[in-house]
């Protein structure tokens, strides 16, 4: 009787013990981050085809929609830069009737991609030279009054201020594609609007990767928050320059893979190929979220770069180089080509 009843024991701590394995769901992104990052993007996006800015944009934007998922996207901003300095939301807006067409697809792979409705609703436009911001490109062009202060504040910099208001723990990491003006404005605004203490708690909330050097914004965020998280890449960015073919390109993402990857441009300002000067500003965070680096520390190696600190700031510049980046190319063109993948099967 004790046989009996030690046996029928161990079949119950068995059947105990089994149980919760069999009932675990596989992972489907791979992650190994116990945070997801809060992510906005403020992109100087184009129509497409292309006519008024650098393709790069719209090849950044699919690949960050495949990785929407692994984000809490707060904001997709669209605002000025490059050639036309416009700022026109419709262009976004586009590209997400495109994401609408494959992302219940997507999420056969992840329920947490989010729908197309969702990013609509977190899609704001900035201020340029189409609604009465006369913004030069590059930086030393124009004093940054012209582009920032009073009666110059958007849908996007309201958007910034609501998002670092919200009493979330977690900061929010910008990613600047284009002109950084609209973070620029909602800091002005707090500025002007708020307590020492207050501007204070508001920047301690941001975390900016800015790329190139693109209007006199930039400069004026370097030179006057010391205490802001910032990367600047001038240099460092190019790394992504050219990580595969035209022919690749249009092989694993262009053709055959779904309209989102079909707007996909074969080529950018600096060539042919994948160009995708801006992804490095959330590839450092996908890096992160598989366990290779701390995002809050940018001399670490990632996906996004390697950089240096600058003495006394908050500031991390170019440090190694652009290989730090292109090394990395393997891992994160894999990736990129599965997810496109995910979106036909």
């Amino acid at each position: 009787m004790q046989l009996y009843l030690k046996t029928i024991l161990l079949a119950l701590v068995a059947v105990m013990v089994c149980k919760p394995l069999a009932a675990q769901e596989p992972a489907s992104t791979g992650t190994t981050s116990n945070e997801r990052y809060r992510v906005i993007i403020t992109s100087d996006f184009p129509p497409f085809p292309v006519t008024n800015s650098d393709p790069d944009d719209v090849q950044s934007i699919v690949r960050f929609l495949l990785y929407s998922n692994e984000f809490d996207v707060e904001g997709l901003i669209v605002s000025a830069g490059t050639f036309d300095m416009v700022a026109e939301k419709k262009n976004m807006l586009a590209a997400l009737d495109e994401y609408d067409k494959v992302d219940e697809n997507l999420r056969k792979h992840d329920t947490k991609y989010p729908t197309a409705d969702a990013l609509r609703a977190i899609t704001y436009e900035g201020k340029g030279n189409n609604n009465g911001i006369k913004i030069k490109w590059g930086c030393g062009k124009q004093p940054v009054e012209d582009i920032i202060g009073e009666d110059k504040s958007s849908e996007a910099s309201n958007a910034i201020i609501a998002a670092a208001d919200k009493p979330d723990p977690r900061p929010i990491w910008i990613g600047v594609w284009g002109g950084p003006r609209e973070i620029a404005q909602a800091i002005w605004d707090v500025r002007n609007t708020r307590s020492e203490e207050e501007l204070k708690a508001f920047i301690s909330k941001l975390r900016v990767y800015l790329i190139a050097c693109q209007d006199a914004s930039h400069e004026w965020l370097m030179n006057e928050f010391p205490d802001l998280f910032i990367i600047e890449s001038r240099k460092t960015y190019h790394g992504i320059f050219q990580s595969d073919s035209k022919e690749w390109a249009e092989k694993n993402i262009i053709n055959n893979h779904g309209p989102l990857c079909a707007i996909y441009p074969p080529k950018a300002m600096a060539g042919p190929g994948v160009i995708e000067g801006d992804s490095p500003t959330f590839l450092h965070l996908i890096s992160a979220n598989r366990g290779i680096n701390d995002p809050e520390d940018p001399t670490q190696p990632s996906w996004g770069g390697q950089y240096k600190r600058k003495e006394g700031t908050n500031h991390w510049i170019d440090g190694p180089g652009a290989s730090t980046i292109s090394k990395w190319k393997d891992d994160f063109q894999t990736e990129f080509k599965e997810r496109a993948d995910w979106c036909i099967e």
